[in-house]
């Protein structure tokens, strides 16, 4: 008897401790506003119910991996032409970031050239931005479209999307950890390998990829970038890809009225590269 009263007393600890765990999941989401609109009026709000902090810190454990990997293989920062490149280009970026939030100016912004025949890029959360020499010798990608894609990668980075995307994932497994405590299996993942698979390899939603586009294009214009670039970029995308995509397209949506909207935001945002050249 008090063998089966200490059994259902563990139970009902469990069952305790999952709905409490639950509930604060549940309860510390909460909606926010990652960046200023800028010229290009981004105003979505956004729930996130896991900090900056954490996908941060997840974020640099990963890029440290990905540079340690790459240093081991021979294939990091190989050509120094092409890094110098890449950083001025990355430099001019950053500098720009405050028009849409403050607190950018403060990150640890690193950018590194991974040697690969990969035509890809990304920005981790917190600054981290890498460049694969695939997307620079396969393009014969000009400064200006090399900036349209570095702008674009900085503009995720910046809105939070893969912070708004593990949010989702976590909010939508919650029954399931609830779950999993209950019968006593194992749930936390490693959240470094969640943020390095968001960031390289699993798409984003349309409005995500509609808010790097023209987050990303404002900041090449206002870095005194021809915004047109990014035109330009999408057409050579898809001339490469042919019937198989590049990696970068196929985890960036490509929608038919893409192109339209690039020519309509790069109206809106010429005067603004019209005075960065006048500077």
């Amino acid at each position: 008897m008090r063998a089966h009263t200490a059994a259902g007393s563990t139970r009902l600890l469990q069952n305790i401790l999952a709905v409490g765990l639950a509930g604060a999941l549940l309860a510390g989401c909460q909606t926010v506003q990652t960046t200023e609109a800028g010229q290009v009026g981004v105003k979505r709000s956004q729930l996130m119910g896991v900090s900056a902090t954490e996908i941060n810190a997840a974020s640099e454990q990963s890029y440290r991996k990905m540079l340690q990997e790459a240093e081991q293989k021979k294939q990091l920062n190989r050509d120094a032409a092409m890094l110098a490149r890449v950083r001025g280009i990355a430099t001019k970026l950053i500098k720009q970031t405050g028009h849409f939030r403050a607190d950018a100016a403060d990150w640890k912004w690193e950018t590194n050239v991974f040697q690969s025949e990969e035509v890809n890029a990304f920005c981790m959360a917190g600054g981290k931005i890498g460049i694969y020499s695939g997307l620079v010798e396969k393009l014969q990608i000009t400064d200006e479209e090399l900036a349209a894609v570095m702008g674009h990668e900085i503009a995720h980075a910046l809105r939070e999307h893969v912070r708004e995307q593990v949010s989702a994932q976590q909010a939508a497994r919650v029954p399931g950890m609830v779950l999993a405590i209950v019968t006593g299996n194992q749930v936390l993942a490693d959240l470094g390998d969640m943020v390095s698979s968001m960031t390289l390899t699993l798409p984003k939603s349309r409005e995500a990829e509609r808010e790097a586009d023209v987050i990303g294009v404002e900041l090449a214009a206002r870095a005194g970038y021809d915004p047109r670039a990014a035109i330009s970029l999408w057409q050579k995308m898809n001339r490469l890809g042919g019937s198989r995509p590049p990696e970068f397209l196929s985890t960036h949506p490509n929608p038919e009225s893409r192109q339209q909207e690039l020519e309509s935001i790069t109206e809106l945002v010429m005067p603004l590269y019209e005075q960065s050249r006048r500077r």
